[in-house]
């Protein structure tokens, strides 16, 4: 999650405590939506620019933990929207493979984009900075594009299990992105 969520609600936390407050709370956020846009013009937009927005607000029902979840899963669904468009031009991802760092820190957004992408995650042992050497060595010729994960510990494989409750949640979110563009 950016800094810009942790200036929002007020909250000094460190990133495990937001993502323990964020389990905390049911997916779907209890009605609150963010569409997590808002650093200008987006390409898989088509350059729109319609800003970062805060959906269903119940002044009495929200807090600081139902932001946190809806912050990841609206970045989740912003993902699942990206990969819509990669499937609309051929191309079906059947299995991610990801670091066990940054966002895939918190069960909140991976367990998400799991069910959101009806598709497994294999968490590594990696973060970015040894994926941006693989892919150098990929570039370079010095690897197999099939071999690099060979080189990781693999954590653990998240698979899909409550697809249907989360394609609602996401058909809600581009409703709202929808609107709004």
């Amino acid at each position: 999650m950016t800094k810009s969520m942790r200036m929002l609600t007020g909250a000094n936390q460190s990133y495990p405590s937001i993502n323990q407050e964020a389990a905390g709370v049911k997916p779907g956020s209890n009605g609150l939506t963010i569409l997590p846009f808002g650093n200008g013009a987006e390409r898989m937009l088509r350059n729109a620019n319609p800003g970062a927005q805060v959906h269903g607000w119940d002044f009495n029902g929200h807090g600081t933990p139902h932001f946190y979840r809806a912050a990841q899963e609206g970045i989740a669904f912003a993902f699942r929207y990206g990969v819509d468009i990669m499937r609309e031009n051929g191309m079906n991802p059947g299995l991610i493979r990801a670091g066990f760092a940054n966002m895939f820190l918190s069960e909140v957004f991976t367990s998400t984009l799991v069910n959101v992408l009806n598709i497994p995650v294999e968490l590594y042992d990696s973060d970015g900075s040894v994926g941006a050497a693989l892919g150098a060595g990929l570039g370079a010729g010095c690897f197999q594009e099939n071999d690099l994960h060979l080189a990781l510990t693999k954590r653990a494989t998240i698979e899909p299990f409550e697809t249907a409750t989360y394609e609602g949640f996401y058909q809600r979110w581009l409703s709202l992105l929808e609107k709004s563009l």
